[in-house]
């Protein structure tokens, strides 16, 4: 009797512990602060003998609150690490040449080893032409044609910031990709299209669904990963995820609830998908401090590259 007095309590939180399991967190937040402590300590090392820090020009145009909210945050973090920031923040009504002309003028500038264009722009402005006028060696969103060719051609280069985090933040938690099924939702050319090409690098077998994808749930069960990049509130619930899958969330949406509050969500439904997923990133602080942090990585590789004579030795 005493004996299975003592033991009924253990064995029923046991069984509620396994029924109430939830995923583990991929924390991008803690991640992105450690590289950019590794980032800073080596801008420390090599700019004495540089004579400069690194330099990332953020170019803006127009007033859309949200690309106000990233850039500040972009800038916050070059001063963390100790990189110089040259903000370009344009009014609306800013022309495709004058554009043009400043971009030209920030590839010739020897302080700045990393550009990056803030979309979306206003409607009048051509981003696609705009971001070929960047020089590829300064491409630090890896954007530009040369270095997406380098990504598919499985060479050396400036990657895009946002696949570039989130294969990094599965690198981190040591979550091998070799012969997995991964699936990813959305075909952008920001996140969807990089990130499937980095995938198949890392020798997962991938499948890409978008809007025009018949049966989305049944592509989005076949997965062991599955990333989703559409920008859609909780598109993906619990019934559309393979247990213990591994579950990455780019979607960034803002919601107002009944109460008339806004906050961010994702695109995938993070209570219901947590309670059967293996990991899980949440939104926020998964997968957009990582882009951040890779944004600064690519600028710092990029200053090294263009300072290989100190950089190449300790």
């Amino acid at each position: 009797m005493y004996g299975r007095k003592v033991l009924r309590p253990y064995l029923l939180c046991f069984f509620l512990t396994m029924e109430s399991s939830t995923a583990n967190i991929l924390d991008g937040k803690a991640l992105a602060q450690r590289i950019q402590s590794e980032l800073q300590q080596q801008i420390q090392q090599w700019q004495g003998s540089i004579g400069r820090p690194p330099g990332l020009a953020v170019v803006m145009v127009g007033d859309n609150p949200a690309s106000a909210a990233y850039v500040r945050n972009k800038e916050r973090s070059c001063q963390q690490v100790g990189m110089n920031s040259f903000g370009q923040h344009l009014p609306t009504n800013t022309t495709q040449s004058e554009l043009e002309q400043l971009i030209h003028t920030l590839n010739l500038d020897d302080r700045v080893d990393g550009i990056l264009l803030q979309l979306p722009l206003p409607e009048h402005l051509d981003s696609v032409s705009l971001l070929y006028q960047i020089a590829p060696d300064k491409d630090v969103d890896g954007l530009h044609p040369l270095n997406l060719g380098h990504l598919v051609r499985g060479e050396a280069g400036l990657r895009s910031c946002t696949p570039a985090g989130v294969m990094r933040l599965l690198e981190a938690y040591k979550i091998d990709l070799q012969g997995k099924r991964a699936v990813v939702v959305g075909r952008s050319i920001l996140v969807g299209k990089p990130l499937a090409l980095m995938l198949l690098e890392a020798n997962a077998t991938v499948t890409i669904a978008h809007s025009r994808s018949p049966d989305l749930p049944a592509i989005t069960r076949s997965a062991d990963v599955l990333i989703t990049a559409v920008g859609r509130p909780k598109l993906i619930t619990a019934e559309m995820v393979k247990p213990q899958a591994v579950v990455v969330d780019v979607g960034i949406n803002r919601v107002t609830d009944e109460t008339g509050k806004s906050r961010l969500v994702g695109d995938i439904d993070f209570e219901s998908v947590a309670a059967t997923a293996a990991f899980i990133t949440p939104v926020p602080g998964g997968v957009g401090p990582m882009t951040v942090a890779m944004l600064l990585q690519n600028t710092v590789s990029s200053y090294a590259q263009r300072h290989q004579s100190v950089t190449k030795h300790p």
